[in-house]
């Protein structure tokens, strides 16, 4: 589960490729679609969308000339997941420090 979470992150640490799923997050599109709006060459793009496909968060379907892609919810719902549990556990631990720290000043007289 940590190589999943450190290939996924790994994939979302670029801000070309977070670009990518989010206009991916609106609809499947072309490769020359998503290419467009980065100034890049081509063969560069398409390097950050192997990583994508890797990590498993876009899959791409080749029809004749026009490969379109796709994006895959589940590793996100992992990633949310895992946040979401992350949230909660500090939560718990800053209302801890909290009714702490309020103790404590109670306890001062302050």
């Amino acid at each position: 589960m940590a190589d999943d979470f450190d290939t996924l992150f790994a994939a979302l640490s670029d801000p070309t490729r977070r670009a990518v799923i989010e206009r991916l997050a609106l609809g499947p599109a072309t490769v020359s679609d998503l290419a467009a709006p980065h100034p890049m060459a081509l063969p560069t793009f398409m390097r950050h969308l192997k990583v994508l496909e890797r990590s498993g968060l876009v899959r791409s379907v080749k029809k004749g000339r026009v490969r379109t892609c796709h994006i895959e919810a589940a590793p996100l719902m992992q990633i949310q997941g895992w946040l979401e549990w992350q949230r909660r556990n500090w939560e718990g631990r800053m209302d801890s420090e909290g009714a702490l720290a309020e103790a404590l000043k109670g306890s001062t007289g302050r």
